[in-house]
């Protein structure tokens, strides 16, 4: 259960600052990170993190496929909490 939550903290961690990066590279007008980067960090668990860089750096958010893309991947891995660590809640 620990490594889960650490791999959750590190990989919204790690969203947050490539939506950090990407918005800097975006203001200087050089090389920026692909989108689908940023989505395939999202799928694999960053998507709290993405969330917070478009709202906190305000970067991303007149594209709506990000919030499509990054509302999906919060629930999935809703779903997938649940269903791995749901018991472990409710037997308590």
């Amino acid at each position: 259960m620990k490594i889960f939550i650490a791999y959750y903290c590190i990989i919204n961690i790690l969203l947050f600052f490539m939506m950090w990066i990407d918005k800097a590279r975006a203001k200087k007008g050089t090389w920026r990170i692909p989108e689908a980067h940023l989505f395939i960090v999202a799928l694999l668990g960053g998507a709290l993190g993405g969330f917070l860089g478009m709202f906190v750096l305000r970067h991303k958010t007149k594209k709506f496929y990000f919030y499509i893309i990054y509302f999906l991947a919060c629930n999935l891995h809703l779903a997938v909490a649940y269903v791995l660590f749901g018991k472990l809640f409710l037997q308590a």
